[in-house]
């Protein structure tokens, strides 16, 4: 197989959670030009990884668009190989848009289905693995994540720090703990505290170094991978955190199910979870107990 294809949108955590499906496609093929068609906030954080030869942008076209899906099918077109790992009803209907190619997926019709009648009670990274294995790839790798690196000297951390994840997506409010209980978890700590998020988390720690809004993909995991300990919400830069290997202790509402979608460490292993039906009700010395 000379060309191939791995499709893969999503958001962070889920990325985050395939990196070791990506290094075993690569292991696999390591002579072949690979492809990720990704969506846009992913392509230069991935751009920077060895596990692809290139990069595509799915700008997600409607059905109305027809030059959206001109442009779709030439993205999807001409591959000895397609592994979506994506899985969804969209991405599967590329399956016909691509011409029908040896596809590793859920699409009717595919060479490689994962036909697992459990696989939506599975956790990512194990549906991922056993959609693999019915394509022929048997193992997944520890992936090498040196890669995931950028210079963040220009944020002059200490060298000593605990980080903390108070925001989550816009959209989904419960699966935040209360800003004034992680005010409080910070300041029982002996570390200094740097907090990360995106730019539209609307709340700060007191007497935090605050970099939301600030770092690129890469300088967040450079920040994350510097520190020991990173608590926070269940939210893509804990899936990163766990991921680089850094200590972690992860916050799960009833929003959310950490046996289908909690992170892993590198070697697929669980960080700390805390889980309360309503993070409103976990208790700060809780928290402060994992943490020390």
């Amino acid at each position: 197989m000379n060309k191939i294809l791995v499709i893969k949108h999503s958001a962070l955590g889920d990325i985050v959670l395939a990196f070791p499906s990506f290094a075993a496609i690569r292991a696999t093929h390591p002579e072949a030009t690979i492809t990720l068609l990704t969506t846009k906030p992913f392509v230069p954080f991935l751009a920077a990884s060895p596990w692809f030869d290139a990069i595509e942008t799915d700008t997600r076209p409607s059905v109305f668009n027809i030059p959206g899906l001109l442009k779709l099918r030439r993205q999807v077109k001409g591959f000895d190989m397609v592994y979506d790992l994506q899985t969804s009803a969209r991405s599967s209907w590329y399956f016909g848009l691509a011409g029908r190619p040896p596809w590793s997926g859920i699409a009717k019709g595919s060479s490689h289905p994962h036909a697992d009648p459990g696989r939506d009670n599975m956790h990512t990274r194990e549906r991922l693995a056993g959609q693999l294995h019915d394509a022929g790839i048997l193992r997944l790798p520890v992936p090498d994540l040196s890669w995931v690196d950028a210079d963040i000297s220009r944020f002059c951390l200490p060298p000593a720090y605990v980080v903390m994840i108070p925001g989550a997506a816009a959209h989904r409010p419960e699966k935040c703990w209360p800003a004034q209980s992680f005010s409080a978890l910070a300041a029982a700590q002996a570390l200094p505290v740097v907090v990360v998020g995106g730019p539209d988390q609307n709340f700060s720690i007191p007497g935090a170094i605050d970099l939301t809004g600030r770092t690129s993909l890469l300088e967040l995991a450079s920040v994350l991978r510097g520190a020991a300990v990173a608590v926070g919400n269940d939210t893509g830069p804990m899936h990163l955190a766990a991921a680089l290997g850094t200590k972690s202790v992860v916050l799960f509402s009833a929003a959310s199910d950490p046996a289908l979608t909690a992170p892993r460490y590198p070697d697929g292993t669980l960080p700390v979870i805390l889980r309360a039906a309503s993070l409103q009700d976990l208790p700060v010395a809780e928290v402060l107990a994992a943490l020390s």
